[in-house]
């Protein structure tokens, strides 16, 4: 049976995970947490990978990133350590094992300059620490493990943690009126769906970087406004401008990602992010009742 190691499995990626292994037994599952490998700790990185030896991985997904954008800004040698130096490592420890290595980036690696989709080959321009860790970081995987898969994605939500889907909801019930940025275009992203993608990337011959994220387009009030539709909140969304809602990190004004190479390469089926909502919307009204 082959054995995947998800190092990061507290974070929304890592719980869906989780779900999935409860659900898929055709894998064995290996589930590291932060008390486990810390990896804002170079010591701790180390020490981890020198005392287990995990001859038996098939592949490594890394699911755990610095994530707070805005924080990443004033906290650069902890984005750094993370994003840059620990990936670094596990990719190494990756190659010396002969896994395959999993890496999840972001759409952060692009300037949001371009007027249509960004591809895999595109260049990438990050304005922002967190942009810009997440970018070295990659460039340092496809330097070190030739059997590695970079999958670059966007706007993700789920049930579980700490995520714009989670704010919206909570704001919602507690105001009547919410300003949301509309001038700042992506694609949001169902973690459960990049969970079975990175599980299909593990267990397949695939290589290289693709883009994932759901299909359709939106602005960060679109996806604000379906929430709050969606849960039927008796709550006013309005459109702003980045202007009105200044923010540390800068962030890229468009960053939308082409899928045509992981449709070509990926059997999983992609939907419409209005889709996707609806139906963590339903589990969890159906959960609820």
């Amino acid at each position: 049976m082959r054995k995947i190691l998800v190092i990061g499995s507290t974070g929304q990626l890592g719980n869906e995970l989780k779900v999935i292994s409860e659900l898929n037994k055709n894998y064995q599952f290996e589930f590291l947490e932060r008390n486990q490998l810390d990896l804002s700790s170079a010591s701790g990185v180390d020490n981890y990978f020198l005392q287990n030896n995990h001859t038996n991985i098939h592949a490594i997904i890394n699911a755990a990133a610095y994530t707070a954008v805005d924080k990443a800004e004033n906290d650069f040698q902890n984005a750094y350590q993370i994003n840059v130096m620990s990936v670094k490592k596990m990719a190494n420890f990756a190659k010396s094992i002969g896994a395959k290595f999993i890496h999840v980036s972001t759409d952060f690696v692009f300037d949001g300059k371009s007027s249509h989709p960004y591809s895999e080959d595109d260049k990438k321009n990050p304005i922002s620490v967190y942009g810009k860790t997440k970018s070295e970081g990659e460039d340092l995987v496809i330097a070190t493990d030739p059997n590695f898969l970079v999958i670059r994605t966007s706007w993700v939500y789920s049930r579980f943690g700490k995520n714009f889907f989670n704010t919206i909801i909570r704001l919602a019930r507690e105001r009547s009126e919410l300003g949301i940025v509309d001038d700042q275009i992506g694609t949001p992203t169902l973690a459960y769906d990049l969970a079975q993608v990175c599980l299909e990337g593990a267990v397949s011959e695939k290589s290289g970087i693709f883009h994932f994220s759901n299909e359709g387009v939106a602005s960060w009030y679109d996806f604000a406004s379906e929430i709050v539709c969606s849960f039927g909140f008796d709550c006013n969304v309005k459109p702003i401008s980045t202007e009105d809602y200044p923010t540390d990190a800068k962030r890229p004004a468009y960053s939308v990602l082409s899928k045509k190479k992981f449709r070509n390469g990926f059997a999983y089926k992609n939907l419409h992010w209005k889709e996707r909502l609806r139906s963590l919307v339903t589990e969890i009204k159906s959960n609820s009742i």
